[in-house]
């Protein structure tokens, strides 16, 4: 039987450009990747949007750890 972490492996929803914000915020893990379209947000893993800058995909990542930890 498939674990769940080999369920979503499969589901492609993994990085494809170049790695631009690495940080932590507590013990979750944001991830921000410059991709031909735009910049995309990915919090612990999980992809959250794309948007045109850096800082508005590491602000909206933060913003969403706020409001996930409350």
């Amino acid at each position: 039987m498939k674990t769940f972490a080999q369920i979503r492996e499969l589901t492609g929803r993994k990085p494809s450009g170049k790695q631009v914000v690495n940080k932590k915020i507590g013990r979750i893990q944001i991830q921000v990747y410059k991709e031909p379209n735009g910049f995309t947000a990915y919090v612990d893993g999980d992809r959250l949007d794309r948007y045109r800058s850096e800082k508005e995909a590491l602000k909206a990542a933060e913003e969403f750890i706020k409001a996930y930890n409350k």
